[in-house]
């Protein structure tokens, strides 16, 4: 049987950055040419990164994506590289008019191209496009349709795009009809927890109904709200797995295939490499050690935090740092992403403030090396009392507000971003203050339920002394009951029910959509459940004033979730 060596470049390009995007096409490409590979395929519109949201409507940036293209098929050639078969993402877009109702402007495409010899032999336009949770993509482009399939060193070698995978027929069962003997999926897939297996299975499957082998590729990297985790893989014909990446990482995946030959009487898109080639000797193929769900979503939130600052031009970060469990949580993070020389907490004492707090956020600065100073609220908020002579929830909100207020001034003045460390938890009942906790440019830990942060906590100083290096995190601030500490002996449970059960509410009824009435039913009691809705209803205000944070969960605040803030529809529960 022939033999085809194909090269998965899992790589984390910049929306927008096209120059810099084709350099890593390139450099990978050259990776892959020096492996032997006679296939090499890339991800989902890496040539402009992904999404690109209303990017994909501008006529110059359209223009810009196929000049791009164009650039890259010479630069392979230029270089080195024309014999090598290139399978590169880019936007495209269809001829004709566009004046049609609900056509997109300039009718874009989310597209592929397979570059060989200096040009492009053929293209594939993606099929079907998503318009559910994150991705609003008949917004941005019009459906391709038809089969492509080029054939590479006497093999068959069969196109689709991400999407294209998951729907019941369409391409799969073309596939099958065209007698291709590999199918390759370019893919910009989003990461979600227990996401990987779900995709291995999908990808069995769909290998099984194609009756070929099939190779997934999948960008990595995070892109504001959203991180793409890779998890790049080659199942054969059965659905058996041959060869996979790690998540989270940048790599090139190279496997070795032996594949049915191609119907010589069947004309396809010639490839540059002849037929056939000698027999040489495969590769071992690799299968990248499978990480806990733990490790997963700690790696996604290390991912999609450094990602975030180094694709916006920020060396440093700055948040407060309480003592609590999430700063310590958040500040954790940061410090895996940019390192602790370039973490700097604030340690934020009001009148109320306890002796613990302010001992556990010296403790994590010495377990760290962070950075920690000190910089008490009290005499600012007497100012402001003195002029408004506030009570009550005012009080509160105001030391709250004080805090927030001084964290942006020491980023305006040092250029650090400063972080939000409220949690989904909180988030969803509206348990922050607008213009205070709620202040930053990013928020890691905003699709994370609290009893989740405690148990990621837990995982990342077991990991550490697994490491023999130190915990992170002081075990004080995991094992003390929460408090926001803007009253005397205040705790989180005083307005709050237990996390255990409101983040299993909240589950129901913010990932599932399940009413009043059925949370009733199964078992929640019907008074909380009547005050936790009204609670996050109530709230989306707050939450639309959030900074942006990594989505980590099915169903994540903003891009997922889309309500109305003017809105009397209340669940009934009885």
């Amino acid at each position: 049987m022939p033999q085809l060596r194909l090269a998965l470049a899992q790589i984390n390009p910049t929306v927008g950055d096209l120059a810099g995007n084709v350099e890593l096409v390139v450099g990978r490409a050259h990776e892959a040419h020096a492996a032997g590979a006679h296939l090499v395929a890339f991800p989902e519109m890496v040539v402009t990164g992904y999404p690109v949201e209303d990017l994909a409507l501008r006529p110059s940036f359209q223009d810009a994506s196929r000049a791009a293209l164009d650039d890259l098929a010479a630069r392979l050639l230029g270089e080195g590289l024309g014999t090598l078969v290139a399978i590169v993402g880019y936007l495209d877009y269809a001829a004709g008019s566009s004046a049609a109702l609900g056509t997109p402007r300039g009718k874009p495409q989310n597209a592929a191209a397979v570059i060989t010899g200096g040009r492009v032999v053929a293209r594939y336009a993606k099929h079907h496009l998503p318009n559910y949770g994150v991705f609003d993509e008949y917004r941005y482009f019009v459906p391709g349709s038809g089969t492509t399939v080029v054939r590479v060193n006497g093999i068959d070698v069969a196109l689709a795009i991400c999407e294209d995978l998951w729907q019941e027929g369409g391409p799969v069962s073309e596939v099958r009809a065209a007698g291709a003997g590999i199918l390759v999926v370019i893919n910009g897939s989003p990461y979600e927890r227990n996401k990987d297996d779900v995709r291995l299975d999908l990808c069995a499957r769909r290998a099984r109904e194609a009756g070929c082998a099939l190779a997934y590729v999948n960008l990595v990297g995070g892109q504001d709200e959203l991180v793409f985790d890779g998890d790049s893989l080659v199942v054969d014909a059965r659905g058996e797995l041959v060869s996979r990446a790690p998540q989270f990482t940048e790599t090139l995946l190279v496997t070795d295939l032996e594949l049915p030959m191609a119907d010589p009487t069947t004309s396809r898109s010639v490839a540059a490499i002849g037929f056939p080639l000698p027999a040489y000797a495969a590769v071992p193929p690799t299968v990248a050690e499978r990480i806990s769900d733990d490790a997963e979503v700690w790696g996604a939130l290390v991912t999609g935090l450094r990602d975030y600052l180094g694709k916006n031009g920020f060396g440093s970060v700055v948040l407060g740092l309480s003592g609590g469990i999430d700063s310590a949580v958040v500040a954790a993070i940061a410090i895996d992403a940019i390192g602790a020389d370039h973490v700097h907490g604030v340690s934020l004492p009001s009148v109320y403030s306890s002796e613990h707090s302010r001992g556990d956020a010296t403790d994590m600065a010495e377990r760290t090396g962070l950075h920690l100073r000190t910089v008490s609220i009290a005499p600012m908020v007497d100012a402001f009392q003195a002029q408004l002579a506030l009570s009550g929830l005012a009080e509160e909100n105001l030391q709250a507000r004080v805090r927030g207020t001084t964290l942006m001034a020491i980023s305006n003045a040092e250029g650090h971003l400063v972080l939000a460390t409220g949690n989904k938890s909180e988030l969803s009942v509206g348990y922050s203050t607008i213009y205070g906790d709620a202040v930053g440019g990013f928020a890691p830990i905003k699709d994370v339920p609290k009893v989740d942060v405690w148990r990621l906590a837990r995982w990342r100083n077991a990991e550490a002394l697994h490491r023999g290096e130190t915990p992170p995190i002081p075990p004080n601030s995991i094992e003390k009951p929460p408090s926001a500490e803007l009253r005397p002996g205040q705790l989180d449970s005083d307005s709050l029910p237990d996390y255990e059960v409101l983040d299993g509410l909240l589950d129901d009824y913010v990932e599932n959509d399940r009413g009043a009435a059925e949370l009733v039913a199964d078992g929640f009691d019907q008074a909380l459940v009547e005050r936790v809705l009204r609670l996050t209803d109530v709230a989306e205000y707050k939450r639309r004033q959030y900074p942006p944070g990594t989505k980590i969960s099915v169903k994540g605040f903003g891009r997922d979730r889309r309500l109305p803030v003017t809105n009397r529809w209340r669940e009934n529960a009885g």
